[in-house]
């Protein structure tokens, strides 16, 4: 059975990082960058860090920031993965010496395939439906059909996604990768960016195991 791996992204908080891993989930993500809503400190992501058990792939994402920020943090955290969100250059994201994944605006409709083509040296590429300069984690999805012809490397698929459409996602584009963030959040006045949903977590595994089992 083909799997697909699944990243939840926007971590705030060590008991739902810890929980989603338990869950299932391959890779954890923080955003470290001032510029999200979901903005964690150095310190809090080596907690979740050191919460997650072995073989979950930690990633941190960054959006053009400074570059003694970033060696700070690789410094401090360790993390398996960098996630660059911005307008980086190739140049800006081999400079630390880590595998990296690059973020491609589909927003921006079908410039998609140059920015993929900057980046010949990206561990792969997160698909998401935001726009260039923009953050991500808006809950927004893109046309799925504009990646017919995505790239050949690892393509995690991102923007829009929760457990009622993910397993659409799957069948339809099945991609290397599932990333989701505001899709497994609580809803409601009171919810807080970051903190994550038990229940929508669970639902959101369960629909990628299921729609890998039907392809």
């Amino acid at each position: 059975m083909r799997r697909t791996r699944v990243k939840f992204c926007g971590m705030t908080r060590v008991d739902d990082a810890r929980a989603a891993a338990e869950l299932g989930a391959d890779a954890i993500g923080v955003v470290l960058t001032t510029r999200s809503r979901r903005c964690v400190t150095i310190d809090q992501a080596r907690e979740i860090r050191r919460a997650l058990p072995p073989l979950v792939t930690f990633v941190t994402l960054f959006m053009d920031d400074e570059v003694a920020f970033v060696r700070a943090a690789i410094d401090r955290i360790a993390p398996d993965l960098l996630q660059f969100h911005g307008g980086e250059a190739a140049a800006d994201c081999v400079r630390y010496g880590r595998p990296y994944l690059k973020a491609v605006a589909m927003g921006d409709g079908e410039g998609w395939q140059a920015a993929v083509a900057a980046h010949p040296n990206a561990a792969g590429f997160v698909l998401d439906a935001h726009a260039t300069g923009e953050p991500g984690g808006s809950g927004k999805r893109f046309d799925w059909a504009a990646i017919h012809a995505g790239p050949r490397r690892p393509t995690l698929l991102a923007g829009g996604l929760n457990p009622e459409n993910v397993g659409v996602a799957v069948r339809t584009v099945r991609p290397y990768a599932v990333d989701v963030s505001s899709g497994i959040e609580a809803g409601g006045m009171e919810s807080v960016p970051g903190s994550k949903d038990l229940e929508k977590m669970r639902l959101f595994i369960a629909a990628v195991r299921a729609a890998d089992g039907e392809t």
